[in-house]
Order: structure tokens, then sequence, then C-alpha cells
């Protein structure tokens, strides 16, 4: 008897914890936080968590970031479970890649609240040395070829760095016709857009030019992208905040790391094929207008995919006819657009295409997506923002007496048809762009220098200190 007795406790002891971990997973389910809760007094009336305990705030929490995570996996089971991948995908966007190029990353910060960490905190380190650097000159300049071969003859000579330039720069006749850069120039290593894949092999991009250089870096990395360091020797300049007088101090303090970063998020564009396409409308005898239709036989096929910088620009193009987009929000139609067309835009472009058009001015730290119609034929149609996590499609009206165009930061510009759509959502690849300063500090002194953001002549004080509108007793 006493032997059957023993046999029988371990299972009713199995049966206490199975109804412990049920009713676990019902707290935890019901409420995370009063969980956590919970299991700090268990361990704490079992002597586990006492106030001369080694074990630090940061091992605590990270004990509970383990146990929420085996809660997680527990509630998997349970009929009513959390959508997890739709919860995430509408917060705050999908969560931006945190290490650009194969050696560059931010520096980890464990005060991060909802992945969205602090500005002040955004800072480079580098896992590795940086090694091969990639140099992007604005061309059609010649006032940029001096800074261009005094910076490849630091980064060669003295740096004993690899140097990607792109093969027409190297080719430019007053580059091959000066004789003192000849060895310099065979030193460097070339590429063609479009057919050379360097992706995976640049540490650093370095940018002499204006603010077109940083968007044309910026394409050529439809993934991650490495720290880009942007030199002002354009004609705008709001995305380039270093100074060439002094390049050498500013490259060396970068390549010692922890140097301040901005993370400018960008577009993940598509244009998908609709499955039938509308031909001109031809005057039918008796029936009035005829629409006539043709198989698309690229239907659902997804044509074009980029990373995108500053703005997506949808127009009407050549035709007179107002622009008739429908703009769609994570698959619900939320209004249409008619007029010159529609801008939506990154944070980074809210100073751009956005700002002429009458939008707001976002810090590029700020997750959003901006809505800016073009001229619309409504007065009440402002600019609006929406959170980065959401998808926005725009597709032509089903009346839409014309079709639409498309550009992606002023390139690839393409004709829309009757059924194609744009499907438009944030990226998880931004642009790590240095800062001189600060991230704060370097977008105001943008605002000022390049928009002159409210800049004007000072009230003159007073002579009388006393105020005339005042009543005398």
């Amino acid at each position: 008897m006493m032997n059957n007795m023993d046999e029988r406790r371990p299972s009713k002891e199995l049966e206490g914890e199975g109804t412990k971990q049920a009713k676990n997973k019902e707290l935890y389910r019901k409420s995370p936080r009063r969980w956590r809760e919970v299991k700090r007094s268990h361990r704490r009336s079992n002597g586990q968590e006492e106030a001369g305990s080694d074990q630090s705030f940061e091992q605590h929490e990270a004990l509970e970031h383990r146990q929420s995570v085996t809660c997680d996996e527990m509630s998997e089971s349970l009929p009513k479970k959390l959508d997890r991948c739709r919860r995430a995908h509408f917060l705050h966007g999908p969560y931006p890649t945190t290490h650009f190029g194969p050696k560059a990353c931010i520096l980890p910060n464990p005060t991060s609240v909802m992945h969205i960490q602090d500005p002040a905190s955004q800072r480079l380190m580098w896992s590795k040395p940086p090694v091969n650097v990639l140099v992007i000159r604005k061309i059609r300049d010649e006032s940029l070829l001096e800074p261009f071969k005094e910076l490849c003859r630091f980064l060669v000579q003295e740096k004993r760095l690899m140097v990607y330039v792109e093969k027409k720069v190297v080719d430019d006749s007053a580059l091959t016709a000066d004789a003192t850069f000849c060895g310099i120039r065979k030193q460097l290593c070339t590429f063609r857009e479009g057919f050379d894949d360097i992706s995976n092999c640049i540490d650093l991009i370095i940018c002499l030019g204006g603010d077109g250089t940083l968007l044309y870096a910026s394409s050529l990395f439809q993934n991650s992208v490495p720290p880009v360091m942007a030199f002002h020797l354009g004609s705008l300049g709001f995305l380039t905040p270093f100074k060439f007088e002094s390049y050498k101090s500013e490259v060396e303090k970068v390549f010692e790391g922890n140097a301040a970063i901005v993370l400018r998020s960008r577009l993940k564009v598509k244009v998908v094929k609709g499955l039938c396409q509308r031909s001109k409308q031809l005057s039918g005898p008796e029936n009035g207008p005829i629409t006539h239709q043709h198989i698309n036989p690229d239907a659902g096929k997804i044509t074009l995919q980029l990373q995108v910088l500053n703005e997506v620009v949808v127009d009407r193009g050549p035709s007179s006819y107002l622009s008739n987009v429908d703009l769609f929000l994570d698959g619900r139609l939320i209004t249409s657009v008619q007029g010159d067309g529609v801008i939506v835009s990154t944070p980074t472009g809210s100073t751009a295409y956005a700002a002429a058009a009458g939008a707001s001015m976002i810090h590029p730290n700020v997750p959003a997506i901006m809505v800016t119609p073009i001229c619309p034929h409504s007065l009440s149609f402002r600019p609006i923002v929406v959170p980065a996590g959401v998808e926005l499609m725009i597709m032509l009206s089903p009346d839409a007496r014309n079709t639409a165009w498309i550009s992606f930061d002023g390139r690839k510009r393409q004709e829309i048809q009757h059924g194609d759509s744009i499907k438009i959502t944030t990226s998880c690849y931004p642009v790590p762009s240095l800062c001189c300063h600060d991230l704060v500090y370097d977008w105001f002194d943008s605002l000022a220098q390049c928009l002159h953001w409210n800049i004007r002549k000072k009230q003159t004080h007073l002579t009388d200190a006393s105020d005339s509108s005042d009543t005398e007793n």
C-alpha cells in the first residue's frame, strides 16, 4: 500500500504542476504585466530576490525577457492566440536593420523603447576597421575635380584603403589628362551601375556634391546600406552636413567610430501589373464611347521593386485631364485623389517636393509616411501623416479619363495603366547618414541655412519700458 501511494504522489504533483502552468498561461494571456508581478512575488517569497543580491537590474530584465519569450511560445498553442505578424506590421513599421554593410552597426542601446532608439544614443561603431570606401562624385561639375583627387590621394596613400569609383567618373578626360593623378587612378576599383554588384563589399560611402549624390548612393544599395558621409559641395546641401575644408579630421573621426548617425527611413515600392488594361476609347455609332480591354500577359507580376529615399510621385503626366487615383491603406479605400497627382514621401523627403506642395517638415527620426496631394481639386484635402507600418496602395480609379505617371526620387519614370497598382510601405533598410554634430542640431541648422526657416528681421525693443496700452490708475 505504501508503495502504491508513493507511486501515485508523482502523478498528483504532475497534475498540480499542470494546473499551475495552465493558470500561468491564462494569467499571461489576460495580463502579461500582472504575470510578471506574480513571478517577482514568487521569487521574493522563495528568497531568490534579496536586497544584497549580486544580480543586477539588467540581469533581472533579461531573465524576465527570456521568461516572456517562453510564455509567448506557450501561448502559441492557445486557440485565441494573437496575430503577431499583424501587430508588428502596424505598430511602428518593420524594425530597421542595425547593420550597415559588412562592418558597420549601431552601438547597442538597452534603453530603447518600442524599437525606437533615443536619438542622442544613435552612435556608429565598427566591428572591424573599414577597408573598402566608395567615393561618389557629382558629375558634370569641374569644380569637384580637385576635391575628388585630394580625397582619393588621402584614402589611397595615407589611409591605405581600397577606393571604389564609378567607371564614368574615372574615365573623365580631365582625370586621364592629369599625369600627377595617373598612379592613384590605376589603383582605383571601378564599377558600372546596373552591371556590377558592390553591395556586399563597401564599408563606407563618401559623397562629394549635393543632395543628389546621397540619393544616388541610396539607389545603389537596395538592401543594407553602408554608412554615408556627405560633404557639402553642391547647390543646396540639405542632406550634406560636412564641410570639405576639414575633411581629413572628419574622416579620421568616422574611422575611430562612435560618431553620431541618423537613420533615414526609405520606402519599399512595388509596381504590380493588373489583369486587364484599357485602350483608347472609340465612339460607337449607337452606344456612345466603347472601351476596349485586353488581357495583360504580365498580370500580377512585380515589374519593378525599389528602395526610395525621398518620395514616390504619381502625376497626370502630359495629359490635360485631372489625375484620378484611388488611395488604399492596408487594403481599405481611404480616398480618391483628384488633382495634379499625389506625393508619398519619407520624413527625409518632407523637405523636398512635399514641402513645395504644402506639407509639414518632419525630422528624419520620426517613423512615418507622408501623403501630400499636388494641387488637389478640393480645398479640404490637406497633407496627412500615417504610421510607418501601414501599406499604401495607389491605383487608377475605374472612371479615370487618362493614365498616370510615376517616378521614384525623380528617376525611372514610367506610365501606369488601368489595373496596375503601386504598393508602398516602410523599408527595413534605412540609410545611415553620419552627422557633423548631432542629428537634432544638424537638421535645424539645415532648415535655417538651406530653407531660411523662420528667418525674419528682429523686432526692436521699446525705449520706454511702460506699455502705452496699459490703463493708467
